[in-house]
């Protein structure tokens, strides 16, 4: 199964309002195993950046003036993401600025199937904090080379939260195959020849007073002796 680990970073927080992406950052897993594959771009948005936000990431515009625009990325990005189902932390934030910028060059909207991590962590932890740092923290990911955000770093960081968070779908899925190598030892071991041996008389006839015994502890009700008797009618 292959997914792709998606970040953004972004002139401000609406692009109703004219906000865009300066950075996207999608990293590749493959039946939960980072490839190394990633797409990471830096984007011209060819508008000022909101002062909240470059105090968020720290990008500047002077820094993007010579990288490529959203039009010039466009297609290399969708055909990178393919099919794949997309792991997003707040997932609508990033949908909508990527979905913007798509529409206004008429390429439609992203139809991959989506998993948000930030609505999981709510659900699996309710009532505490859930943003990256804190799931980071939560479960022993060293995110100390995190002092902004970056959507490359924040993406493989988002890939090592989401694999602790699904851990036990690991598990599972060992339990699973390790039933099926029984079920087929076992039908392995049933298709060798059986060695029969039979009991000596000593042996049939201790038997048999054992099960007398057991018979008369409960007052000659014993199941086997009924299905004796209608045997031998």
């Amino acid at each position: 199964m292959r997914q792709i680990f998606l970040d953004t970073e972004t002139t401000g927080l609406d692009p109703a309002q004219g906000h865009r992406i300066i950075e996207v950052a999608a990293v590749e897993v493959i039946n939960r195993r980072l490839t190394g594959n990633h797409y990471h771009v830096y984007i011209n948005p060819e508008r000022d950046i909101d002062a909240g936000a470059q105090a968020v990431h720290g990008i500047t515009l002077e820094r993007l003036q010579n990288e490529p625009k959203f039009a010039e990325i466009a297609h290399e990005f969708l055909d990178f993401i393919g099919d794949a189902e997309l792991i997003i932390h707040n997932a609508p934030f990033d949908l909508g600025f990527l979905n913007h910028e798509l529409g206004m060059l008429e390429l439609g909207k992203i139809g991959n199937a989506i998993i948000d991590t930030l609505k999981m962590a709510r659900e699996m932890h309710p009532g505490q904090r859930n943003n990256l740092d804190a799931l980071c923290k939560r479960y022993g990911i060293d995110n100390s080379n995190r002092t902004l955000h970056g959507a490359l770093l924040d993406a493989e960081l988002l890939a090592d939260v989401y694999m602790a968070m699904t851990r036990g779908q690991d598990s599972l899925i060992m339990e699973i195959s390790l039933e099926q190598a029984v079920v087929e030892e076992t039908v392995f071991v049933r298709q060798s020849p059986l060695k029969v041996i039979a009991a000596s008389a000593e042996e049939a006839e201790a038997h048999q007073q054992y099960l007398a015994s057991l018979d008369k502890a409960a007052g000659g009700t014993a199941v086997w002796r009924q299905f004796e008797a209608s045997n031998n009618e």
